[in-house]
């Protein structure tokens, strides 16, 4: 499913020239792979994830390997680039990638495990998935246990690294369109918009229909209805 929606993505990000204060801005995002390697790791993956706040559906990761010293005009954190320049730019990162792979957690692994272990978990999913196999991980603040690799944990790491910010892009769109999928499924909710996170319009939503199936129950605003007296 994630494979088809990118697939129906139109074409990525316009050739262009880079003006000289972008050059540097994108050079400075390899300082972190360029170190590692230097010090003789081949695949440094970046690994991020989206939807860790959102009251509904799964948490998503990616991890991306790019070839070394790949400028992708406009990459950055997600949170900072613009949507639609954002899904060109997940079409490009999946073009000219060594690697990339998406994996996730459902709302039911959340529900089981807490959002944090879920997201780790899906992380690791992801990583698990590269072909070719990641030899070095650098990862968005927290540390994945359960792989053997070396790994460098960098807080804000999607606007410090390029292959984190190329993983947050990835993981983002991916994200959304998924959500914009669930909006099909369960349109009173208006999932298309806010993607699931605690806006007034869909926390209005849930007082009036109560959770749906991909409502995470666990999170207060959806707990405190599921567990409300009826009426």
């Amino acid at each position: 499913m994630i494979d088809q929606v990118l697939a129906k993505v139109a074409a990525g990000v316009g050739a262009r020239d880079l003006t000289p204060a972008e050059r540097a801005r994108l050079a400075a995002l390899w300082q972190h792979e360029e170190r590692l390697l230097a010090g003789g790791y081949r695949y440094v993956a970046g690994v991020d994830e989206a939807g860790r706040g959102p009251l509904a559906g799964p948490v998503v990761a990616a991890a991306v390997i790019l070839p070394p010293g790949l400028l992708l005009a406009g990459l950055d954190d997600s949170k900072r680039v613009a949507p639609e320049m954002r899904v060109r730019l997940a079409v490009e990162v999946r073009r000219k990638a060594l690697a990339w792979a998406v994996g996730l957690a459902t709302v039911e692994e959340i529900a089981r495990l807490n959002i944090y272990r879920a997201t780790l978990l899906a992380m690791e999913r992801a990583v698990r998935k590269l072909r070719p196999p990641a030899d070095c991980l650098i990862v968005d603040g927290v540390r994945l246990s359960g792989l053997d690799l070396h790994q460098v944990s960098l807080k804000g790491a999607d606007g410090q690294s390029a292959s984190v910010a190329a993983a947050s892009i990835v993981a983002k769109v991916v994200r959304d369109r998924l959500m914009e999928a669930y909006h099909r499924l369960y349109p009173e909710y208006g999932f298309q918009r806010h993607k699931g996170y605690a806006t007034p319009g869909h926390l209005r939503a849930l007082a009036r229909f109560g959770p749906c199936p991909i409502h995470r129950t666990g999170f207060g605003p959806v707990r405190r209805l599921v567990s409300a007296p009826e009426g």
